[in-house]
């Protein structure tokens, strides 16, 4: 099968599309046929060094995936060969969703929003996930709250909006200002343009904020919380604010598989809740364009591979 692997680490360059062996199922594992694949941040960051992740023999990069069940392994009986479905497998360990076919734990995966086509699909899994893990699992955001999502535009970002406004909460979201429509569209109550406005001249009283920058911004942001408020850093365990008073919660949040959170996510997609942002869709071949499209920090949404 062609698969896109590394060779070395480094720009986006040492991506190349080889030819490797089809994975076989195992015990409780899938096949799946990719027929798109997502692109993520963390993705440019393992292409970059190989931190963060366990690698296999042949390095190979990418987790979301959407795409149709070609086999199922022994003692799997929730899927079926022609089952479409849609997930991240295995994260934070290799799963090489740069590629024709992935092998996933049944689990990892969940049926494929209806509504929705590959490649939109492919666009969920990581930053959804992501989204729904930190606001709903972590924060538990209620109807009526306030939640801040920072760099409210990009991949989890978009996705956060609206999965804090189904949850029946008051948004508020920092972009820049030519993004600021598509956030009114996509269920953003206000707008903050972080380019002119610090954030916490405009915006106080939250419950919640979602910070996917880290550094000063997630130090910031505590200024913003009132009693009781609760802050989600995203980038890494660092970026989580030394002093934290008493009054507010603060913590770093890794995503993880979760069949049931992916069913969760289709449910308000196939409902019309969650609509993801796909900028631009690229050949699995020219993955590494991809790469330096999305390093660029000026994505709206998400990029996604096409496979098939």
């Amino acid at each position: 099968m062609r698969a896109v692997v590394v060779e070395q680490w480094g720009g986006p360059e040492v991506l190349v599309e080889r030819e490797v062996a089809r994975p076989e199922p195992g015990l409780n594992e899938v096949l799946v046929r990719v027929h798109a694949a997502g692109v993520n941040l963390v993705d440019f960051k393992t292409r970059a060094s190989g931190a963060l992740i366990e690698w296999g023999e042949v390095p190979a990069v990418g987790w979301d995936v959407s795409g149709t069940v070609e086999a199922v392994g022994p003692g799997v009986g929730m899927f079926r060969p022609g089952d479409e479905v849609y997930g991240m497998p295995l994260f934070p360990r290799q799963a090489g969703a740069y590629a024709e076919y992935v092998v996933a734990p049944a689990r990892h995966l969940a049926p494929k929003p209806a509504n929705l086509t590959h490649v939109q699909a492919a666009a969920l899994p990581l930053a959804a996930l992501t989204a729904w893990q930190a606001l709903v699992d972590t924060a538990g955001v209620r109807a009526g709250e306030r939640v801040l999502v920072h760099a409210a535009a990009g991949g989890v970002g978009h996705l956060a909006v609206q999965i804090a406004k189904a949850r029946g909460a008051y948004v508020i979201g920092t972009a820049s200002a030519g993004k600021h429509d598509l956030l009114r569209q996509l269920g953003a109550d206000e707008v903050i343009d972080y380019r002119t406005v610090r954030f916490e001249d405009a915006v106080g009283d939250v419950d919640v904020v979602l910070d996917g920058l880290g550094g000063q911004n997630a130090e910031r942001s505590l200024t913003v919380l009132r009693p009781g408020g609760r802050l989600i850093t995203l980038p890494g365990p660092d970026d989580v604010p030394a002093d934290v008073p008493g009054h507010v919660r603060a913590v770093w949040m890794l995503v993880e598989p979760d069949h049931l959170g992916l069913r969760e996510i289709a449910a308000l997609a196939e409902r019309g809740a969650l609509t993801p942002v796909v900028e631009t869709v690229v050949p699995l071949a020219e993955a590494a364009k991809a790469h330096e499209i999305g390093e660029q920090g000026r994505t709206t949404g998400k990029i996604v591979l096409s496979v098939a």
